[in-house]
């Protein structure tokens, strides 16, 4: 067994760590500054920032862009063999849901939006764009287009008392879905939307729903990758 000592940013996130484990720093509880650290831990900030960093990385900080970085729950789960209503998923958690609406207009088809759709270029859909938050925390940007023969209605629903789910189950009752998953970088207006350091990843589902043979809607829904993780349950045939 070797008796070197751990390096120095290994006790210092050991240190953080523990004071989480204890209880002393809750979930949402804003961490001291990176200065704050510097002066009760005696540590240089380049020691503070790279502890800080890996445990950003490894699920037990959140770094918010021009806000500071807070102690992370347990990273949430979102379903990735069904499609649910991310209201849904945030009230079992016990945690309010909120969202804001960015942009919600109709307009033209590009042509990669035609094709998810299975419609036209240049044909008219329906586009939604929504900052969803629990407990006024941003967890997802949603991205969504909309085919208007498959919910003529769209554009006429409150999306600040509804979310665009519960409108098209209703509507268009879903037959069918269709994800794909991808890590990705997020762009600068949207790490600003979803109060994300720069460097960190999102997590990014595209997913396509039918009813019955028509497509219904074509979405990008994006995550933090730090707060969000997928989950799936399957059963295999004859068991």
């Amino acid at each position: 067994m070797s008796d070197t000592p751990a390096p120095v940013y290994q006790r210092v996130k050991q240190a953080i760590i523990s004071q989480i484990r204890a209880g002393h720093w809750q979930p949402h509880q804003r961490v001291p500054s990176e200065s704050e650290l510097v002066n009760q831990l005696g540590v240089s900030r380049m020691t503070i920032n790279r502890a800080l960093r890996e445990l950003t990385s490894e699920g037990f900080l959140v770094r918010m862009q021009g806000v500071g970085t807070f102690v992370a729950e347990a990273k949430a789960d979102t379903a990735l063999l069904e499609v649910h209503n991310i209201a849904d998923e945030i009230a079992a958690r016990g945690h309010r849901h909120s969202s804001k609406i960015l942009q919600l207009i109709a307009r033209p088809a590009s042509s990669e939006e035609a094709a998810a759709l299975n419609i036209h270029p240049g044909q008219q859909v329906f586009y939604s764009q929504i900052v969803h938050y629990e407990n006024d925390i941003p967890v997802q940007v949603e991205d969504r287009c909309i085919n208007p023969l498959a919910a003529p209605d769209y554009m006429q629903q409150d999306f600040d008392q509804l979310t665009p789910y519960i409108y098209l189950t209703e509507s268009a009752p879903l037959t069918a879905g269709e994800h794909i998953v991808e890590a990705v970088i997020p762009s600068a207006n949207e790490r600003e939307l979803l109060q994300l350091a720069e460097h960190e990843p999102g997590l990014l589902i595209h997913r396509r729903t039918w009813s019955g043979k028509t497509v219904v809607s074509s979405s990008r829904l994006l995550y933090p990758g730090s707060r969000y993780r997928l989950f799936g349950r399957f059963t295999a045939p004859g068991a």
